[in-house]
């Protein structure tokens, strides 16, 4: 694996997992449950960047994290975003979204922030994490 290192608006979110391409973090906004899904390959600004394969399997690993937000907070909708204008490497946005959120129906960006508790956004990064591995296990969204 080649080795990367995070931007400082990226470094300064929350470490939840590694997945075969990417490092999951996490967003401390108490109003959205907001993971973020950055490839681990050295100065990637966008997909172009990316080989083919490489392609595919971030894909694979949006579907399954847009799939753990969607079980896990039962939102009205998960948003998946790459904008890349204010930070210069390549993530995406995986965002669970509810019709009473502070910004509904509009964006999230530059819109209400609050952090967690301290031992919610624990508990909050713990069962993300345990649903991404259980879905990385059960091979569904494995390279085939």
């Amino acid at each position: 694996m080649t080795m990367f290192e995070l931007v400082p608006g990226l470094a300064a979110k929350d470490f939840v997992v590694d997945m075969k391409l990417c490092r999951v973090l996490f967003e401390d906004n108490r109003h959205y449950p907001w993971i973020f899904l950055v490839p681990r390959r050295e100065k990637v600004k966008n997909m172009t960047f990316l080989t083919m394969e490489e392609r595919l399997q971030l894909m694979r690993e949006i579907a399954l994290c847009e799939e753990v937000m969607s079980e896990l907070f039962k939102p009205a909708q998960t948003n998946v975003a790459m904008i890349g204008n204010k930070t210069p490497q390549l993530h995406v946005h995986v965002i669970a979204r509810f019709e009473g959120d502070p910004d509904w129906p509009g964006t999230v960006w530059d819109g209400h922030s609050e952090p967690y508790e301290a031992e919610k956004k624990k508990a909050v990064i713990n069962d993300i994490k345990r649903s991404i591995m259980i879905k990385m296990a059960d091979g569904r969204f494995c390279q085939h």
